[in-house]
């Protein structure tokens, strides 16, 4: 009887003995499961991290040629900036010396009130044409003049840009006539409209604003 209960004992005990032992195992083989994956996480973090920093360091290249072309545009455009002014003021001088060298001859102002341009027209009234004549005769008679200046001028009525137009095409008007009825070569006369920005009398009368409806032909030495 002892013996039977001895091997019971025994049995029990080996029996509990691989139970643990089995539990252990699976308690381990766990911990190297969730070891595996953590080290998995880890590798891939480190990798996404690296690539950040990859990233970062060609969006700051990137930054820093924009920043650069940003600097060559700025002093390309101050240079072209630069060139205009020196441009501008080599074109002011030479205009200064041009009118300078020229002399004024002979000028002719005819306006509506001296039977020029009526309001709104550019064609030539015969008044008009008489006056031109008598310029271009004096002007044959003593030729001195080398060049002719031909400037429009208009009241203050109406929009800027269309005063201008109309300026424009009375002093071309009077051009066509100097060449077609007087023969004067085209390359030696000149047309300006200045449109209603230089009147010679106040605007705010009808006598006014037919004075500054004008044409004004000057021969120039």
């Amino acid at each position: 009887m002892k013996r039977l209960i001895g091997a019971i004992a025994i049995s029990a005990l080996a029996m509990g003995g691989t139970s643990a032992c089995a539990t252990k195992k699976m308690v381990r083989q766990r911990v190297g499961e969730v070891n595996d994956k953590v080290d998995t996480l880890s590798k891939s973090v480190e990798e996404t991290q690296q690539r950040t920093k990859a990233n970062e360091s060609r969006i700051g290249e990137v930054d820093q040629k924009a920043i650069a072309a940003d600097s060559k545009a700025q002093a390309a455009g101050q240079r072209a900036d630069a060139a205009y002014t020196a441009a501008d003021r080599v074109n002011s001088r030479a205009d200064a010396i041009e009118k300078a060298s020229k002399k004024l001859v002979y000028e002719v102002v005819l306006s509506e009130d001296k039977g020029g341009f009526k309001f709104g027209q550019t064609k030539i009234p015969a008044d008009m044409q008489s006056q031109i004549d008598e310029l271009v005769a004096k002007l044959k008679a003593n030729p001195n003049g080398g060049f002719i200046e031909i400037e429009g001028h208009t009241d203050n009525v109406g929009p800027k840009d269309v005063n201008y137009k109309l300026g424009l095409e009375r002093a071309e008007a009077v051009k066509r006539y100097l060449y077609e009825n007087q023969q004067i070569p085209l390359h030696k006369m000149n047309v300006i409209s200045y449109g209603e920005e230089k009147p010679i009398a106040p605007n705010k009368t009808r006598e006014g604003r037919a004075q500054n409806r004008r044409v004004v032909i000057k021969v120039l030495a």
